[in-house]
């Protein structure tokens, strides 16, 4: 106990805090969850109420302290969603994702500009002060955030049209909203007088931006998959990834590139170079990081601090809002039907793109940089305030347009059909049960008219009391005739693995494969074996399910 005396009180406090926003996140994320509402609203309230706009138990010292967790946090929402993009889906879908990223950015970028220029013009008696706003702000628009987004798809397990188009634009949104911002900055410094920079300039920070974080990703992509190449241990699967991750996000921020994009690039390179590994790589991550995003979400909502807001910068959030969800929903369906998209694509897009967080919150940071102290106020809470609107719209708009479009649910893997069934569903009554006093001859006859190799065997209650297997019936033979006057408990082996009824078919799977067994019988509540399964009954039940699911996709 020696140890305790060296922990200080602010160390416990952090570890109380991360405590209780894990346990608080995840109570309000499930209780929002039974009123139907995504979890990830429930996250950010209860970091609302923790936070700065609360009771301030999550101060801005220590959210400011966890800066490089939320990096993290970032980046493996990230390497997730750069996974979710499959060469055969760019290939196929390439042209609509780049119709659609083109026409909602864009839109969004322009109507804000416009409209919070004007009106700056005209409230703030300044021209160049409000058109340079107006410009970092309308590039900062065309984000999109695809924390809340992907999450509310993953959670849902949707697959479709819409769901893929989804991933493909959130995923590609940011790339297009920094090289915006890369030239509405390097514009604004000229107008505000701070920097005097050439065209060649102002182009070459968005491509230096862009380029480096696209080279760091497929460079550690490489590294990567030849690592896992050597390894399939989960562990040491696990320790590569997250060590490539934060060498990557820390490389980001060293040079000063995108380290959403890097991570997302990571994510697009491994997915596409290991794709045999792909299901079980990106499974590691999701058992990972359930926790992290807890946290991420439970910050943001601790991060915003409602005291800040005046009807001026109310009036700017309300057109900020309004430019940005009229620019991309209007620009995401003139971008679906130019590029000939599904009708669920064009009818239900627009209502999934609302969402904004770490990258439009990160580049109203970075804008800070530059701009005088009321310049750097008003474009941080005009993006901090809107952000927390549409996280909180943003999400069950999602669920509604997935809804709509009939992709909830289709994304069911193995394990989810595992999890959702239990041994009963298999369970064959007619299974040959094996009595202790059945007679040599009569087992012989079993085995020649049965499709088993191997039987349980039971005593005169029923239970279990071993197994007959094809191996114990051939060295029986050697008795020849007198075969006959053995009974099934002189050649049963020891056997005393099974599973009471009700068990879920992921742990009776997880169990045979614990013990290498070929079947398992099932017992009822009394002990008494009343049928078995084996892995041909497991193998065609999961495939007829699985070609069910894919059939309604």
């Amino acid at each position: 106990m020696d140890f305790i005396p060296n922990i200080s009180f602010f160390h416990l406090n952090i570890l109380f805090i991360l405590g209780l926003a894990l346990f608080g996140g995840t109570i309000g994320g499930r209780l929002f969850q039974k009123i139907r509402v995504p979890q990830v609203v429930g996250y950010i309230i209860i970091g609302i109420i923790l936070g700065q706009s609360g009771i301030n138990l999550i101060s801005k010292e220590m959210i400011t302290k966890f800066q490089p967790f939320n990096y993290f946090a970032l980046g493996l929402i990230g390497f997730m969603i750069g996974g979710e993009l499959k060469k055969d889906d760019l290939t196929r879908y390439g042209k609509q994702f780049l119709s659609i990223l083109l026409c909602e950015g864009i839109f969004s970028f322009a109507l804000v500009t416009v409209l919070l220029g004007v009106a700056g013009t005209f409230l703030l008696k300044d021209p160049v002060v409000a058109w340079s706003l107006a410009l970092m702000l309308g590039a900062i628009s065309s984000a999109t955030a695809p924390a809340a987004t992907t999450d509310v798809l993953w959670e849902y397990k949707a697959k479709g049209p819409l769901t893929k188009t989804i991933f493909g634009i959130v995923a590609l949104d940011d790339v297009l909203s920094i090289a915006l911002f890369a030239i509405a900055s390097s514009t604004a410094k000229r107008m505000l007088g701070g920097v005097h920079e050439n065209v060649f300039m102002m182009l070459w920070h968005p491509l230096y931006e862009i380029g480096g974080a696209i080279i760091i990703g497929m460079v550690s992509g490489y590294v990567l998959i030849q690592t896992i190449k050597h390894y399939h241990q989960k562990d040491r699967m696990l320790i590569f990834l997250i060590g490539t991750v934060m060498f990557v996000l820390g490389l980001a921020v060293a040079i000063d590139v995108s380290m959403l994009l890097a991570a997302m690039v990571l994510g697009v390179v491994v997915v596409n170079g290991l794709p045999h590994m792909t299901k079980q790589l990106f499974d590691l991550s999701k058992d990972f990081t359930p926790p992290i995003f807890i946290l991420f979400f439970v910050f943001i909502g601790a991060k915003l601090n409602i005291q800040m807001v005046s009807p001026l910068l109310i009036f700017f959030i309300i057109l900020y809002l309004f430019g940005q969800n009229l620019g991309k929903m209007s620009g995401a369906y003139l971008g679906a039907k130019i590029s000939g998209a599904p009708e669920e694509v064009k009818k239900y897009l627009p209502w999934c793109l609302f969402s904004q967080a770490g990258v439009a919150i990160g580049l109203s940071i970075v804008a800070a940089h530059f701009l005088n102290d009321d310049m750097a106020n008003t474009v941080i809470v005009v993006i901090t305030a809107s952000t927390f609107i549409v996280q909180l719209i943003g999400p069950p708009c999602v669920k509604l347009a997935i809804t709509k479009a009939k992709e909830i649910g289709k994304n069911i893997t193995e394990e989810d059909i595992l999890e959702s069934t239990t041994v009963d569903d298999l369970l064959d009554i007619h299974y040959p049960i094996i009595h202790e006093n059945t007679p040599g001859d009569e087992i012989i006859h079993l085995f020649s008219n049965s499709p088993y190799t191997q039987y349980p065997v039971v005593d005169r209650q029923g239970h279990l009391a071993g197994l007959i297997n094809i191996d114990g019936i051939k060295n029986s033979l050697q008795f020849g005739d007198s075969i006959s006057l053995l009974l099934a408990e002189d050649v049963k082996d020891r056997f005393n693995h099974f599973v009471p009824s009700g068990t879920s078919l992921l742990e009776a799977k997880k169990y045979m494969d614990s013990f290498n067994l070929g079947f398992l019988p099932i017992a009822n509540a009394d002990g008494v074996i009343i049928g078995c399964f084996d892995r041909r009954m497991y193998k065609r039940f999961i495939s007829s399910k699985l070609l069910e699911l894919g059939g309604n996709s």
